[in-house]
C-alpha cells in the first residue's frame, strides 16, 4: 500500500493557544471585577471621581468623570463582558486548539485548508474584540450567553460556517476509515451550535445601517428559545467540545486507551438527545406552559445517566496510571476536571426538580453551580490541554512542573472558595426570602436584609477568584518560559499509507455503529436529527399554538417613551440583577404584589421583545414596580441608590439624568412593532408619537418636581448657569431618566384590576 507523505500544521494551533490564554487572564479579570463591584459598588467611583464625601476617590472634579463612562464599567455591562469572554474566548478559542491539533493526527492528515483556518482564527478574534466593543458601548439585546446584536450574529454565522466546512472537508480527505469518538463529539458540537445559533438569534433589525435589533419572539415564546439555547450552550459550547478533548487528551496524557469502546457510543448519543430537551428547567414555576416545564425536568433528571457514563469513562481510563497522577501536572488537571463534570451535572438535574428549584433559583447557588462547571470542568480542561501542548509544540520540557503543580493547588482552592461561599449564599437567600412571622408578615420584609445577610460571601468569593486567578498567572510565566527555552515547530512531517476504497454499503459481520463511523455524512445526518427531535417537540408547540399564551385584554402595548425607557434598561444590562417573574408563591406574590395578588401571567409578556424574566436576583423583583413609589424616588434611586436605599450594592447612573433621550428612532420603532411584529399601534398614535411622549414626559417631571424640591431647585441653577453661559439647557422632559422611569412605572399596572379577562372566558 503506498505511504503518503504529509505535515501537520501546528501553526494554527498555537495561534488559537495563546489567544486562550490572553482571553482567559481577560475573563478572570473581567470575573474578578464582577465580584469586587457586588460588595463595593464604589469601585467606578474610586476611580473615575464623585460627589460622595465619604467615597475615597483618585480623582476630584465631582460626577463627571463617572457620568463621561457611560455607564461603561457598571456592573450589568462588565458581568455580561466576563461571561462572553469566558465562554466563546477562554473555552472557546481552547476547543479550537485543541481541535485543530487532534483532528490532523486523529485523521492522519493536514487541514483541508490552511486558508479556512486562518479565516476561522481571526474571524473568531474580529468577533471577540467587536464583543468587548459594543458591550463596553451598551449594545447588547440582553439575551443570556446571546447577548450580541445583530451584526455580530451574522459574523458568528459565518465563522461558524468556515471552521464547519473544513472540518467536514478534512474528514472527507483522512487517511483513517473510522472516526475516533472525539471526532463525534466535534461534529455534534458542529451540527447542535449552528442549530441553536440560528434560531435563537432570530431577529429583525431597525435598520440595516445600525446596530438595535427585536427578537422574533416575544414574552414565554422568547424565554423558552432562549433557554432552549441557554442551556444548550453549555450542553453544546462548554460540554460536547470538551468532551472530545477529553476523549483525547486523557488517553494521551496518561498514555491509556479509553476505558471503554461501547460507553462511548452510549454516552455520545444518549447525551446529546437527552440534553436538547433539557433548557426548560431554567424556567420552573414561571409563565411556561406547565408540559414544558415537566419535559424539562424529565429530561434533565435523565440527563445523570449519560452524563455519569462520560465521567466514568474518563476516570476510569486512568486505570492502572494513578501512579502518573501524582507526577504529572496534566493528570491532575485533568482528573479534577473530569470530577467537576460529574459533580455539576449531578446538582443540575437536581436543581431542574420542582422541590428544589424553588428555593434554588433566582439565588447564588445557580452561580456556585455554574461556575463549578466553568471553572472546574471547563477551565482545568483548558489548562490540562494548554500543559500538554506547550512542551510539545515547543520541543522541550515544561520548564517548572512545580510551578504548574502551585497552579494546580491554587486553582483548586480557588474553586472551593468561590464555589462554596455562593452555596452558602443561595441557601441564605432562598430560605430568608420564604420567612414568614405568625402574623402572616414578612420576616425580611426589607429586600436589602436579604443582600446585607450574604455579603460576607461575596467577599469569600472574591478571595476564590483571586486564588484562581493567580494560578493562572503562574501559568502564563510557566509557558513563557517554557517557550523561550524550546523551539517552536511549525510544521510536522508525518506519513500514513493512503485510505484504501471501501464500498459504503456494510460489510458482512460489521456492527451498525462501526459501519456509522466510516461514513461521516451518515453520522452527521443522523446527529442532526437526533438533536432536531427535541427542539422541534419543544419549540414548535409553544410557538405555534395559541393556546400555550392565553392573551389577556387589559395589557396594552408599551407607549413611545416606555419603549424607549425598556431598550434603555437593557443597554444597561439591568436585567442582570433584577428579575421581572412573580413565581406562584405566598411569599414572592405577598413581596412583591401584595394587595393584588397576582403572579406573573403568560399573557403579560406578549409584547416584551426580548423577554426579561432575568436568572438571578440580586435586587428585587420589578414585574409589579409600577406605582409602588413615586417618580421622584425612582429619580433619586438611580443617581444614588443608597440615597434612597442604604446598604444598596446597586451602582449609579447619574449619566441617565444628563444624557438627552435620542427620539430619533422612536418612530421607526413603534412602526416595526406595527408593521413586522403586528402590535396594534394605530396609524394616529404614530403620527402624534411626540405629543404623546411629551404628554407622558411632562406628567413625570411635574411630579419629580412636586415630590422632590431639591430637584427642582437644582435644575432651575443649572437652567440659569446654562443660560448665563450661553449653552443650550436641556429640560428634564427630554432626559433619559424620564423614559427610565416611565418604563419602570409601567411595570405590572396592566392587570393590577378585580378581574382578569382572558381570551377564554
Amino acid at each position: 500500500m503506498e505511504t503518503q507523505k504529509f505535515s501537520y500544521d501546528n501553526g494554527i494551533v498555537r495561534a488559537f493557544l495563546i489567544a486562550t490564554v490572553v482571553f482567559g487572564l481577560v475573563g478572570f479579570l473581567l470575573g474578578l471585577t464582577a465580584a469586587l463591584l457586588l460588595f463595593y459598588p464604589e469601585l467606578p467611583e474610586f476611580f473615575l471621581g464623585t460627589d460622595d464625601t465619604t467615597i475615597n476617590t483618585l480623582r476630584s472634579g465631582g460626577l463627571q468623570g463617572l457620568i463621561n463612562s457611560q455607564g461603561a464599567f457598571g456592573f450589568g455591562r462588565i458581568r455580561m463582558l466576563h461571561t462572553s469572554a469566558v465562554i466563546f474566548a477562554f473555552v472557546g478559542n481552547s476547543f479550537f486548539s485543541g481541535f485543530y491539533y487532534s483532528i490532523q493526527r486523529l485523521l492522519k492528515t493536514r487541514m483541508w485548508s490552511d486558508t479556512l483556518s486562518w479565516i476561522h482564527f481571526w474571524g473568531w478574534q474580529l468577533m471577540l474584540v467587536s464583543v468587548v466593543i459594543t458591550f463596553f458601548m451598551g449594545i447588547n439585546t440582553s439575551k443570556e450567553y446571546a447577548e450580541h446584536e445583530w451584526p455580530i450574529d451574522i459574523l458568528i454565522t459565518l465563522v461558524w460556517l468556515v471552521f464547519g466546512f473544513n472540518m467536514f472537508a478534512t474528514i472527507a480527505i483522512r487517511r483513517v476509515r473510522h472516526l475516533y469518538v472525539a471526532i463525534w463529539f466535534y461534529i455534534g458540537t458542529w451540527v447542535a451550535v449552528a442549530m441553536l445559533h440560528i434560531f435563537n438569534n432570530l431577529e429583525v433589525p431597525l435598520s440595516f445601517t445600525g446596530w438595535k435589533s427585536y427578537s422574533a419572539y416575544a414574552g414565554v415564546k422568547d424565554a423558552l428559545v432562549q433557554w432552549w439555547y441557554g442551556h444548550n450552550a453549555v450542553a453544546f459550547f462548554l460540554t460536547t467540545p470538551v468532551l472530545g478533548m477529553m476523549y483525547y487528551f486523557v488517553p494521551k496524557a496518561a498514555d491509556r486507551p479509553v476505558f471503554s469502546y461501547k460507553l462511548s457510543i452510549i454516552h455520545f448519543w444518549s447525551l446529546i438527545f437527552v440534553y436538547i430537551w433539557a433548557g426548560p428547567h431554567h424556567l420552573q414555576y414561571t409563565a411556561l406552559p406547565a408540559w414544558a416545564q415537566a419535559v424539562g425536568t424529565g429530561f434533565s433528571i435523565m440527563l445523570i445517566a449519560p452524563s455519569w457514563g462520560g465521567m466514568l469513562n474518563g476516570l476510569l481510563t486512568l486505570r492502572g496510571a494513578w501512579d502518573k497522577v501524582r507526577e504529572n501536572p496534566v493528570l491532575k488537571f485533568f482528573v479534577v476536571a473530569v470530577t467537576c463534570y460529574g459533580m455539576a451535572t449531578f446538582e443540575g438535574p437536581l436543581l431542574a426538580t420542582k422541590t428544589v428549584n424553588k428555593v434554588g433559583h433566582f439565588t447564588d447557588w445557580v452561580i456556585g453551580h455554574v461556575h463549578l462547571g466553568a471553572l472546574g470542568w471547563n477551565g482545568f480542561m483548558a489548562f490540562g490541554v494548554i500543559y500538554y501542548l506547550v512542551p510539545i509544540l515547543w520541543r522541550t520540557k515544561l520548564w517548572s512542573v512545580k510551578l504548574a503543580n502551585w497552579h494546580f493547588w491554587l486553582g483548586t482552592f480557588g474553586i472551593i472558595f468561590y464555589a462554596v461561599p455562593l452555596y452558602i449564599s443561595g441557601f441564605t437567600q432562598g430560605l430568608m426570602w420564604k420567612q414568614f412571622n405568625p402574623d402572616g408578615t414578612l420576616v425580611y420584609k426589607n429586600w436589602l436584609d436579604t443582600v446585607t445577610a450574604i455579603l460576607p460571601y461575596f467577599k469569600m468569593r472574591f478571595v476564590g477568584g483571586l486564588l484562581y486567578f493567580s494560578g493562572a498567572v503562574l501559568m502564563v510565566v510557566n509557558l513563557i518560559a517554557t517557550a523561550r527555552k524550546g523551539s517552536f515547530q511549525k510544521e510536522v512531517s508525518a506519513e500514513a499509507p493512503a485510505l484504501a476504497n471501501v464500498k459504503k454499503g456494510r460489510k458482512e459481520g460489521e456492527t451498525f455503529h462501526l459501519w456509522l463511523e466510516r461514513t461521516p455524512l451518515y453520522l452527521s445526518i443522523l446527529s442532526f436529527v437526533v438533536l432536531a427531535i427535541g427542539g422541534s417537540l419543544e419549540i414548535f408547540p409553544t410557538i405555534f399554538v395559541k393556546e400555550n399564551v392565553p392573551t389577556i385584554s387589559a395589557v396594552k402595548p408599551y407607549s413611545p417613551l416606555e419603549l424607549e425607557g425598556r431598550d434603555i434598561y437593557i443597554r444597561e444590562g439591568c436585567n442582570a440583577c433584577h428579575s421581572q417573574m412573580i413565581r406562584p408563591f405566598r411569599d414572592e406574590v405577598v413581596r412583591f404584589n401584595g394587595k393584588n395578588g397576582q403572579y406573573s401571567k403568560a399573557g403579560e409578556f406578549i409584547y416584551d421583545r426580548p423577554f426579561l424574566w432575568g436568572s438571578k436576583r440580586t435586587g428585587p423583583d420589578l414585574q409589579r414596580e409600577g406605582g409602588v413609589r413615586p417618580d421622584s424616588w425612582h429619580f433619586k434611586h438611580m443617581y444614588n441608590p443608597r440615597s434612597t436605599s442604604a446598604g444598596s450594592i446597586m451602582p449609579r447612573y447619574p449619566w441617565l439624568i444628563e444624557n438627552t433621550l435620542d427620539r430619533s428612532k422612536s418612530k421607526a420603532k413603534l412602526e416595526l412593532m406595527k408593521n413586522t411584529f403586528d402590535v396594534p399601534y394605530t396609524k394616529a398614535q404614530i403620527d402624534s408619537m411626540d405629543t404623546w411622549m411629551n404628554n407622558q414626559a411632562s406628567a413625570i417631571v411635574k411630579n419629580v418636581f412636586s415630590e422632590a424640591d431639591d430637584v427642582k431647585k437644582s435644575f432651575a441653577e443649572s437652567k440659569a448657569n446654562k443660560e448665563k453661559a450661553g449653552e443650550k439647557f436641556v429640560p428634564l422632559e427630554k432626559r433619559e431618566i424620564v423614559a427610565l422611569i416611565s418604563y419602570l412605572q409601567r411595570l405590572g399596572t396592566d392587570i393590577k384590576t378585580t378581574e382578569i379577562k382572558t381570551a377564554s372566558n
